[in-house]
């Protein structure tokens, strides 16, 4: 069974039928920061172990795939409708599809951005689960809500 999951940097493949899982690299996947992140990433998330992947500054947990992440990928734009998320200290970009969630940090150089299905792993296991390790991106920004701008001076 082959599951497809779109998001903004291309399409990532995913099989569970193999041992390593064909993951899409971002145009950053070499930057020396995704590099710190991919070493304290966790073995589990949300009860689902890692599996090998196949390319450079990507990791996912599950079989099939339940959870996907990619180092490197573009910035989200400060001007942006989709909600924002903080999570143990880092602020996530959220966009709900119709198959999963692409949650990509903001303020960090380069993103790292998390798609999984939320009815098979709630938000509030991944984000936290995996703070520490995208907090190896230092952190050059806040999000801010529509709510919280709408109440400044």
């Amino acid at each position: 069974m082959i599951l497809a999951i779109a998001s903004t940097a291309g399409l990532v493949l995913l099989s569970a039928c193999s041992s390593v899982v064909d993951v899409d690299p971002a145009r950053g996947a070499n930057h020396p920061s995704c590099a710190r992140t991919m070493v304290i990433l966790p073995d589990e998330v949300s009860g689902f172990e890692r599996r090998d992947t196949n390319s450079q500054a990507t990791a996912v947990w599950g079989d099939p795939a339940a959870v996907v992440l990619r180092c490197g990928v573009e910035s989200p734009s400060s001007v942006t409708t989709d909600p924002c998320v903080t999570a143990n200290g880092v602020d996530w970009i959220a966009r709900e599809g119709e198959d999963a969630w692409t949650l990509t940090t903001y303020g960090r150089e380069p993103a790292t951005e998390v798609l999984f299905d939320p009815t098979q792993v709630p938000s509030s296991n991944v984000l936290p689960e995996l703070a520490s390790a995208v907090q190896a991106v230092e952190s050059q920004a806040e999000c801010l809500s529509t709510q919280q701008e709408a109440n400044l001076p």
